[in-house]
């Protein structure tokens, strides 16, 4: 969490630092990012985790089966995108003013960025299935660490070194180019490089033998996941790269940017869902053969509800102080501003994909991840159709709203056929009336009372307290014991 926080705190300087267009194509090229992640990864984190619960005594095979499975997976893409890297350039540019040798960097740098990045999928869900939380909190905390650091350098101290010539800073001056992008990538690529050198102790544990039986098992498992993975991000990121590609050229890194950066003021529920993913699914395999697991995933359910719905009301009410924060004042000149209706709607979709998150789990354990590929796939289809009728009209706005529903719906599904075919007994009324109520606060918060940080947060103490004081019976019991 204190990792993406770090990240959390480049947002502003990325707002002042570079153009609203330049942020546009960060946002763009994240979201390509997110979309091949997946693919090079090809669901084999969730299946290491599965895997070394099923063969408890050969988790050195099960490791050796999904890290070579990735590394084979980034060779072959790095293999064909060198091969198409020029049609690869030309495509991303389509159109834009961005000069042809900086899209070929931005591109070079990503490709790079990938593999290393998929190349460490498996050797930190290592890190994490051997209990080590500490050794993967520091070394994500160092990587992104590196990225603030370079990201400074590169975009603020060279500046102000050729402003103020200190030291040697003609040599600075022949090859510097101001608010210009390529930095963040640069500064990423370094960062990655970094991380590889840090999980040397995990890689160097991998052996090349390969069982041709288990890995069959394993991508059985796998396929699946990997399909519900890229129906994931296809509706956590397709709406940028939609509104970048039906948008007219002239405007549309405008309009990401505008989406991309007010999308950041909901960043604090969004880490809050990854944390609780981190730790939350290695926890629910090693659990799974308990007696009362069920009853276990219920109550985890109920207070990872009641936090989410607390967050929720919290980020609103603060929404001024978050915004001023990460794109500046509210002015008329402030173009980042006119998209601040984004946030409720995208708060109550992280909502939902953590709830998502929470169900997803019936269908890991009984090993029926084919429903998880239904659901993410249903969603998928819903964001890109929904996106392509209403984009042209109403721009990101439309964008938020889809999310959201698309989210929810999956949420809906994974419960319903969850109940079917692996019940759990999650309290179904006690977390709708939690969403429910803090709906309205947000609303209340930001539509009737103007977003005023006094009553907002006014509002965030009631529901706090309130939710305090309906659970006090079972917080007592937790403590007690």
């Amino acid at each position: 969490m204190v990792s993406r926080l770090i990240a959390f705190i480049l947002t502003p300087f990325y707002s002042r630092a570079l153009p609203v267009a330049g942020n546009g194509i960060l946002t763009a090229m994240y979201v390509y990012a997110s979309a091949i992640n997946a693919v090079l990864s090809f669901g084999m984190e969730t299946t290491f985790f599965r895997y070394l619960n099923k063969h408890e005594n050969n988790k050195q095979q099960v490791y050796n089966n999904a890290f070579g499975a990735v590394i084979a997976l980034c060779l072959v893409f790095l293999a064909f995108s060198l091969l198409f890297l020029d049609s690869i350039i030309k495509g991303l540019l389509a159109g834009a003013t961005q000069d042809y040798a900086d899209y070929s960097f931005y591109v070079k740098c990503f490709l790079f960025i990938l593999v290393t990045d998929a190349f460490c999928v498996i050797p930190f869900a290592k890190v994490r299935a051997d209990g080590r939380p500490l050794r993967y909190g520091m070394i994500k905390f160092l990587n992104i660490l590196l990225v603030l650091v370079l990201n400074l350098f590169f975009l603020f101290a060279i500046p102000y070194i050729i402003k103020h010539q200190i030291l040697n800073y003609q040599w600075f001056a022949s090859w510097y180019r101001p608010k210009w992008v390529g930095y963040v990538f640069l500064s990423n690529s370094i960062a990655s490089i970094a991380t590889i050198f840090l999980l040397l102790p995990e890689i160097s544990k991998l052996r090349l033998k390969f069982n041709g039986v288990m890995f069959k098992e394993m991508f059985i498992y796998s396929w699946p996941i990997l399909i519900a993975n890229i129906s994931f991000i296809i509706n956590e990121t397709i709406d940028k790269a939609m509104l970048k590609q039906m948008l007219p050229a002239n405007i549309s890194d405008h309009e990401v940017g505008i989406y991309g950066m007010c999308g950041k003021i909901a960043i604090f529920l969004s880490i809050f869902v990854q944390a609780f993913r981190l730790g939350a699914e290695p926890f629910f395999f090693s659990h799974a053969k308990n007696k009362n697991a069920g009853e276990t995933y219920a109550r985890i359910m109920n207070y990872f509800v009641i936090m989410v719905a607390i967050i929720c009301v919290a980020v609103v009410a603060n929404i001024n102080i978050l915004g001023y924060i990460i794109v500046g004042k509210d002015t008329p000149g402030n173009a980042y501003w006119s998209g601040i209706g984004v946030v409720p709607l995208l708060l109550f979709g992280y909502l939902s994909l953590g709830i998502y998150m929470n169900l997803s789990i019936w269908y890991k354990l009984s090993d029926q991840t084919k429903y998880g590929l239904y659901i993410s796939g249903i969603g998928a289809i819903l964001t890109i159709a929904l996106n392509w009728v209403f984009i042209p009209k109403y721009s990101y706005m439309a964008s938020a709203w889809i999310s959201l529903a698309a989210y929810a719906t999956m949420m809906t599904l994974s419960y319903l056929w969850g109940q079917k075919n692996y019940p759990i007994p999650y309290n179904i009324k006690k977390n709708l009336t939690y969403i429910i109520i803090s709906a309205v606060l947000v609303y209340l918060s930001f539509s009737v009372f103007k977003r005023n940080i006094f009553i907002g947060n006014g509002l965030l103490i009631l529901f706090g307290l309130g939710a305090l004081y309906n659970e006090r019976k079972e917080l007592k019991a937790i403590f007690n014991r």
